[in-house]
């Protein structure tokens, strides 16, 4: 999996093979049985259309963070492009925190291109101000995201029937894939 360094105006990008027709990835990004078990999801509104909502809850964890305080909460935008199988983007996007005050705006893009005989899955995040809490925020969502990705394309691997990868509940609960 690549990961690009956080970047200090306010994006990240991390990018990995998932060995499963682009299709089958980008579905799993809109299947509320597939985003339980890779992305630990609570529950999940997500329609794969132009202004569509895009929004996904996960329980609140007993971890209290210092910064950002308990994670987990909920993650909410608008679909403003998407391309079936391919590619989505979300924006307008906010982390609701379990306590305090929402973070955002931001934008979510993701990008299903063949690659081989799978794909190559990118996933992106903008938005940014230059606060401590900011900075917190995309050092967890980060390590996340890598959770949550590894999780994805085992579950895309193994035809989407695998169990809950071995994710700790909740470790992706600083959306989005925290």
């Amino acid at each position: 999996m690549a990961v690009s360094p956080q970047d200090p105006a306010g994006r990240f990008e991390q990018s990995l093979f998932i060995n499963a027709k682009p299709a089958a990835v980008f579905a799993c990004f809109f299947d509320h049985e597939a985003l339980k078990v890779w992305w630990q999801a609570l529950h999940a509104v997500v329609t794969p259309v132009p202004f569509g909502v895009f929004a996904v809850q996960w329980t609140q964890m007993p971890y209290r963070d210092e910064v950002l305080g308990p994670l987990g909460g909920v993650f909410h935008g608008t679909v403003v492009d998407v391309r079936p199988g391919q590619q989505l983007l979300v924006a307008d996007c906010w982390w609701i925190p379990p306590e305090g005050d929402a973070l955002g705006p931001m934008a979510l893009h993701v990008s299903c291109q063949p690659e081989g005989d799978g794909c190559r899955l990118t996933v992106r995040q903008d938005g940014y101000e230059p606060s401590p809490r900011w900075r917190r925020y995309y050092a967890v969502v980060s390590r996340g995201w890598q959770l949550s990705l590894t999780a994805l394309r085992r579950h895309c691997e193994s035809g989407g029937a695998s169990p809950p990868a071995s994710v700790p509940p909740g470790s992706p609960a600083v959306p989005p894939g925290s």
